[in-house]
């Protein structure tokens, strides 16, 4: 589903991606983990082209993100390309980014009705399934700040789903939680692994990549040191770097 090959990225003079090199199949859960700066969420928003890589390939699906190979050249998609390939990769970010003036339904409803165009009687039923998924069926007409962070990051799972995504990923849905909600949001996202959902997850909920994650990749200053299954990086990791992260995390 994913492949990255040698992706490379810059900000001004400092480089945070350093030549990665991963691949996701299809219906896999990989947890990326590692120190804050290593570069994680900057390769999550390249996967889906909200940041430009500098070098190397990354596909999707089969597909370049943000280009078309024509013979060896690499040609920059036109902005309405990019977002019709985007729609099909869903995100929840740290932050909710839900939107403050819409109730939690029409929050869910706002994708497929302004991006697919798709009519409003099915996509309002879908809206309340997806929501009743996620344990929110009695909040359809409440307003984000009348909810938890928890409930807040329920609703965004649920309005990346509307969207019917080939991939998701998770950039550290849980980090902007209080302890006591972590787990309802952790419980929304092993269902969707056990359901066959392709997911990349950054976060430090070693206990969640240990349970879920098929592979876990622990990243350090813009380079994967290693990878593999749960048992082997959190367990018994071969890397000095990576038992030290885990010394202090776990």
């Amino acid at each position: 589903m994913v492949e990255a090959r040698g992706v490379r990225k810059s900000f001004g003079r400092l480089e945070v991606l350093k030549g990665i090199d991963l691949t996701v199949g299809r219906g896999e859960v990989l947890c990326l983990i590692g120190p804050s700066g290593s570069g994680k969420s900057t390769f999550l928003r390249c996967i889906n082209h909200l940041e430009k890589i500098d070098g190397g390939t990354l596909a999707v699906d089969g597909e370049l993100v943000g280009y078309r190979q024509s013979g060896y050249r690499l040609h920059e998609l036109r902005d309405r390309e990019v977002c019709a390939s985007r729609a099909l990769i869903g995100m929840v970010f740290q932050r909710f980014n839900l939107f403050p003036h819409l109730s939690v339904l029409d929050n869910v409803m706002a994708g497929p009705l302004w991006v697919k165009r798709a009519p409003t009687g099915p996509t309002k039923t879908r809206a309340a399934e997806l929501l009743e998924r996620v344990g929110l069926a009695d909040k359809l007409a409440s307003y984000p700040n009348q909810l938890s962070g928890g409930q807040q990051q329920r609703v965004a799972i649920a309005r990346a789903l509307a969207m019917d995504p080939k991939l998701m990923l998770f950039d550290e849905p849980t980090s902007a939680l209080d302890p006591e909600l972590v787990g309802d949001v952790l419980d929304v996202m092993k269902d969707l692994a056990a359901s066959g959902m392709t997911m990349i997850v950054v976060t430090h909920e070693m206990g969640f990549a240990k349970e879920v994650a098929d592979t876990v990749v622990f990243m350090d200053n813009g380079h994967v040191v290693e990878s593999g299954a749960p048992g082997q990086v959190l367990v018994e990791p071969a890397h000095e770097r990576t038992r030290s992260f885990l010394a202090k995390v776990l």
